[in-house]
């Protein structure tokens, strides 16, 4: 992806300064998973929105790793035996594998509760502002956000779903940390509110279409591409848009997604060709 190049390397520059050097076994799974690899898309573009706004955005950096902590988090418990019970992630055993449950549990829980320890030291920020965009993480990736998806997801196996269930589904599981990211971007960027509501409904959008096109590799993609076993949604009876609608439709509806999105970036007052050139590109990803 040769998107917002800039802030994926102070990105991993930072990522590896902070975790490159675990002091506990509990640090070394952690570690183990964050520096796992990926597109780094959520935490990246947190960086690159709240850059649109200020050019001391990578005084933001510790913010952007909370992200990626609470990211990796839920990749880690996806991955358990009890919910997604995967062997495999980004082409490396998954957490679970190597350092047992017990311990993979313990660093999900670890990197969750560490992700809001650097989220509120920020150097600099203080008041309403952070408060702010600490609470809207909080929120988004909790009980009514991308938890509450996660267990409308475990909930749903073996029944079969209306498309507005599984878009519900959608819109929290991958949905949330998307506009997380986007408006946390926003909120410390000292964007206007008109804009903070626009960057969330492209965040809505572009998490709903990530999550179709997910999908859809999950049906037509390969463990070389993804680095995970392919598959896995049809061995676990999950509801999918390829099982609800056929491939066909599931990638007009990552289409329509995509368009509802870049919709939203027309009310942004800032440059946001970028943003629209990575959500089309979505389409056509392998990874």
């Amino acid at each position: 992806m040769d998107y917002f190049v800039e802030e994926r390397e102070a990105f991993n520059d930072y990522l590896r300064e902070q975790w490159e050097k675990p002091e506990s076994r509990l640090e070394e799974s952690m570690s183990y998973s964050l520096l796992a690899g990926g597109k780094r898309l959520r935490p990246v573009l947190f960086l690159a929105t709240a850059a649109l706004y200020r050019d001391d955005w990578r005084n933001l950096l510790p913010f952007a790793l909370g992200i990626e902590m609470i990211h990796t988090y839920s990749l880690i418990h996806d991955d358990l035996p009890a919910m997604d019970n995967d062997d495999f992630r980004r082409g490396r055993p998954t957490n679970h594998k190597i350092y047992g449950e017990a311990l993979a549990i313990l660093a999900g829980d670890a990197l969750l509760t560490g992700a809001f320890g650097f989220m509120s030291d920020i150097p600099g920020e203080k008041g309403d502002k952070l408060l702010r965009a600490v609470n809207l993480a909080a929120s988004r990736s909790g009980y009514r956000g991308m938890v509450y998806g996660q267990s409308l997801d475990v909930a749903a196996e073996g029944q079969e779903l209306t498309l507005n269930q599984l878009r519900e589904i959608h819109y929290h599981k991958t949905g949330d940390l998307m506009v997380l990211s986007l408006t946390c971007g926003a909120i410390l960027g000292g964007a206007a509110e008109k804009e903070i509501e626009a960057w969330e409904k492209y965040g809505e959008n572009l998490g709903l279409a990530f999550q179709i096109v997910d999908d859809i590799l999950d049906e037509v993609g390969s463990f070389a591409d993804l680095g995970k076993t392919i598959h896995s949604d049809a061995e676990s009876e999950k509801n999918t848009y390829v099982t609800l609608l056929g491939l066909s439709e599931a990638k007009k509806a990552a289409a329509a997604a995509i368009e509802e999105a870049n919709a939203s970036l027309k009310e942004i007052s800032r440059d946001t060709d970028v943003f629209q050139r990575l959500s089309q590109d979505l389409l056509v990803r392998k990874a």
